[in-house]
C-alpha cells in the first residue's frame, strides 16, 4: 500500500510539472499572439495609409492630365483657327 501512495504522489507530481510546463508554453504562444496582432494592425494601418496617399496622387495627377489635354485641345484650337500660321 505504501508503493502504492508513492507511485500516486509521484504520477500526480509528473502531471503536474507537464501540466505546469503545458501551461508555461501556452502563455508563451498568448503573448506571441498578442504581439502578432499588434504588429497586424499596425500593417494594416500603414497600407492603409499607402493606399490612400495612392489614390489621392493618382486623382491628382489625372487632374493634370485632364488640365494638360485641354490645353492642347485650346491651342490646336487656336492654331487652326489663325489662317496665319498656315504659311
Amino acid at each position: 500500500m505504501e508503493n502504492f501512495n508513492n507511485i500516486t504522489v509521484l504520477f500526480g507530481t509528473l502531471i503536474t510539472l507537464l501540466l505546469s510546463v503545458v501551461a508555461y508554453f501556452i502563455k508563451q504562444l498568448h503573448t506571441d499572439f498578442k504581439s502578432m496582432e499588434k504588429d497586424l494592425v499596425e500593417v494594416k494601418t500603414m497600407a492603409l495609409i499607402i493606399k490612400t496617399e495612392f489614390k489621392s496622387d493618382s486623382a491628382l495627377i489625372n487632374q493634370k492630365l485632364t488640365y494638360l489635354e485641354r490645353r492642347v485641345q485650346l491651342l490646336e484650337f487656336q492654331h487652326l483657327k489663325n489662317p496665319e500660321n498656315e504659311k
